[in-house]
């Protein structure tokens, strides 16, 4: 028993070690593979040293049966700790028993190949992650089992460490040895079950992990456990490599930027291509991605003038000024001929003494009536001459000026001068002549031009005069 609780302390050193567990993905591991039987010294020596000193010996010492031999089957429960059951089958060819005095010799026998057979439940403990590349996966263990030799049977406490050398993630070939202490050991064979050691060597192969896409990442693990992605997203796809995740990507088959939820903004101006209307050169947020290089707010696929400003009705490009007046060609009547703007571009006439004097020969027809300033039928006619004069000279003011002769009180006559001069204005203003070409003054009796002792000559200082201000 001594011997056991040495053993005890050392494989409560290993289990005090921290790793992390290889199986906790896949539980499940079975095992199957052949086994020996040490019938050495184990048992026959008080000395642990001595005990093991035969342990490599297997031509001695061992037991095989060519043939399968044993079946583990275990399942991983948590923190590195796993659970399982060993049945194993074999033949007990070689044994030593206790040494005899005087020469207390190791002496081989062959104990009559006695048939063995072992159910054992294994509680394991794995150092897996002490080694990075995940090949060497050491491991110790602990458990009871019953085993039958030849007609004995008996319990046994067990103890010992094992090594998974990993192929694959899932595949590996297994070692182990177990150390058997019998309850029941008093060394005698066939007639006890002895304290023995037995080895282990078969292929493992772990199951259990449900991996629904296939990924190579298990479902508990995979953040998109229904659709295949690299371990480095968690499993998610990208599908187009743009580092946002298709469940996230609002374009996942196009490269994008992460401010556009995964689209592209191919030429970089800040609007993503499906907004953009010139998606493949760089523009304005405000023209919708096409570039407006005069600035004119015309884009430059729509200008046709795109290096020079003009405006939108005119396809971007400036309106011509043929004449060089100042202006442009759509507003100029006389687009061949400078002319101010005032009269639309086309010149102006010019006055001369002819013009003021047919005005002022029409003027002194305008017949009002007596002490009236409504006009005379017939003088109608005069007024359409004058205001056809003014419209062909339609940048120039006048100023409409009535007179009167001497005849009642001046201050009346006054006021009729007045108001005879502007019902000829209002005249004018509502057939085409602009107010601000035309002023109204009246002078009354004030500026004869006959003496108003005669009749005619007071006929001629009832008059209208029509004076060029501008």
């Amino acid at each position: 028993m001594k011997h056991l609780n040495k053993l005890f302390v050392l494989v409560l050193l290993f289990v005090g070690l921290a790793s992390q567990a290889q199986d906790a993905d896949n539980k499940w591991a079975i095992t199957f593979g052949a086994n020996a039987l040490d019938g050495g010294r184990v048992s026959a020596d008080s000395k642990i040293a001595d005990q093991f000193s035969q342990y490599f010996d297997a031509k001695r010492y061992w037991s095989i049966l060519p043939s399968v031999s044993y079946l583990n089957v275990t399942r991983y429960v948590a923190s590195n700790f796993s659970i399982g059951v060993t049945g194993s089958v074999n033949k007990m060819t070689k044994f030593v028993p206790a040494r005899i005095a005087p020469s207390k010799a190791y002496v081989e026998v062959n104990p009559g190949d006695l048939n063995y057979y072992a159910a054992d439940g294994v509680l394991k403990y794995s150092f897996g992650n002490l080694f990075k590349w995940k090949v060497l996966e050491p491991s110790a263990h602990i458990g009871g089992g019953y085993s039958w030799l030849g007609t004995a049977k008996g319990g046994t406490a067990n103890a010992g460490l094992g090594l998974n050398i990993w192929f694959t993630e899932m595949v590996g070939l297994s070692f182990s040895s177990s150390y058997k202490y019998s309850f029941a050991d008093t060394r005698n064979v066939p007639g006890d079950v002895i304290t023995q050691m037995q080895h282990f060597a078969g292929l493992t192969f772990k199951f259990g992990g449900k991996d629904t896409d296939g990924d190579g990442i298990y479902d508990k693990d995979d953040a998109c456990p229904n659709d295949k992605g690299p371990k480095e997203l968690k499993g998610c796809p990208d599908s187009d490599g743009d580092g946002i995740l298709n469940k996230d990507d609002s374009c996942p088959e196009v490269k994008g930027l992460p401010e556009f939820q995964g689209c592209p903004d191919t030429d970089g101006d800040g609007v993503q291509d499906k907004d953009d209307a010139c998606p493949d050169v760089a523009g304005l947020k405000t023209m919708n991605g096409c570039p407006d290089t005069d600035g004119d707010g015309v884009t430059d696929k729509s200008d046709k003038c795109p290096t020079v400003k003009g405006p939108k009705d005119n396809a971007g490009c400036p309106y011509p000024d043929r004449d060089g007046d100042g202006v442009l060609d759509k507003d100029d009547k006389c687009p061949d001929v400078k002319g101010p703007a005032s009269n639309s571009g086309c010149p102006v006439p010019v006055i001369d003494d002819i013009v003021i004097k047919k005005l002022n020969d029409y003027a002194k027809t305008i017949l009002f009536d007596t002490a009236k300033s409504s006009f005379q039928a017939q003088t109608m006619p005069v007024l359409e001459s004058i205001a056809a004069i003014l419209k062909e000279y339609n940048t120039s003011k006048f100023s409409i000026e009535g007179h009167t002769d001497n005849a009642g009180k001046a201050p009346k006559n006054l006021k009729l001068s007045e108001d005879r001069a502007a019902a000829v204005v209002t005249y004018l203003t509502n057939n085409g002549i602009s107010a601000d070409r035309l002023s109204s003054v009246g002078f009354g009796q004030t500026k004869p031009i006959a003496d108003n002792k005669t009749k005619a000559g007071k006929a001629s200082n009832r008059r209208v005069e029509v004076k060029l201000v501008q």
